[in-house]
């Protein structure tokens, strides 16, 4: 599915993404290389890990009036990278992602996906929807999605992720999120996308974990409660935080007060943290993160 809003951007850019260690002459290199080729910038963002010496950089500039093919555009970026030993990606504003999702029974957050896609907000296709139960099936059905309900339980775990994969490389899937799926990943699926799984976490991490994470938070009469997105690992709930948010709270709110209003900051903190993906703003390394603004 894609939003009928949506439209081919204007101006196509390129979007270069680039981590290595730091030195002087990255900036300028990098500049250089542009600016030869008569590369408009429109955006220019760094940062530099002081305690572990690693530059960042995200730039994108716009491939009208560039003076390189897409193919010798890679060729020579390769050139570029090489003495700085540059780990980079790249990819064009015109490539349209294709997002999968995966959910259980709660919609508030599938409802919210469906709505930035359909409304033209995101500029990302939906080839389908994938539930360990039926219930999301109508919604499926409503906004065109195909939806697969392929049933987990410890035994048939294994079973139902080779299918899930089949399904995955079938559609052409570029990334998968987690809109309240509630089911362990193996690393089986992990290995297969790796950092290409979003997850919403229904806290602020890592804090009052479980399956009633807003039951304990009551119990303890906290003054805050949060969400949290991240890149899904091996390591449950601990994998890169993309996104997170809180909201205050107070001792007049009920269990039934926390999760509605958290169900609510889960919507927006997957959907910042999905937005992000969709622009290339995420550089992960050393399981964190680095977010451009």
């Amino acid at each position: 599915m894609s939003g009928p809003g949506q439209k081919e951007q204007s101006r196509e850019t390129a979007i270069l993404l680039i981590s290595c260690p730091d030195a002087i002459g990255i900036d300028a290199a990098v500049t250089n290389f542009l600016s030869s080729h008569r590369g408009n910038i429109v955006d220019f963002d760094q940062h530099v890990d002081k305690e572990q010496n690693i530059f960042f950089l995200r730039v994108e500039w716009e491939m009208e009036g560039f003076s390189l093919s897409k193919e010798k555009t890679e060729a020579e970026i390769a050139v570029l990278a090489k003495p700085f030993n540059m780990s980079w990606s790249l990819r064009y504003s015109s490539a349209v992602p294709r997002m999968a999702v995966f959910v259980s029974k709660q919609p508030h957050c599938l409802y919210d996906l469906l709505a930035r896609v359909q409304s033209g907000e995101w500029r990302v296709e939906i080839p389908l929807i994938i539930s360990n139960h039926q219930d999301m099936e109508p919604l499926a059905r409503r906004a065109g999605i195909p939806f697969f309900h392929i049933p987990v339980s410890r035994e048939t775990r294994e079973a139902a992720e080779t299918r899930q994969i089949a399904l995955l490389k079938e559609n052409r899937v570029d990334f998968i999120v987690l809109a309240r799926y509630m089911q362990i990943l193996t690393p089986q699926i992990i290995a297969e996308f790796p950092g290409r799984i979003i997850n919403i976490h229904h806290s602020f991490l890592p804090a009052f974990p479980g399956a009633k994470p807003y039951h304990s938070a009551h119990a303890r009469g906290v003054k805050i409660i949060g969400a949290t997105s991240h890149y899904v690992t091996e390591d449950l709930d601990a994998g890169p935080i993309i996104e997170q948010d809180v909201i205050r709270v107070s001792h007049k709110d009920s269990v039934d007060d926390l999760v509605r209003r958290g169900r609510d900051l889960e919507k927006i903190v997957l959907s910042r943290a999905v937005w992000r993906h969709l622009q290339s703003k995420i550089l992960v390394y050393s399981n964190k993160t680095v977010v451009f603004g």
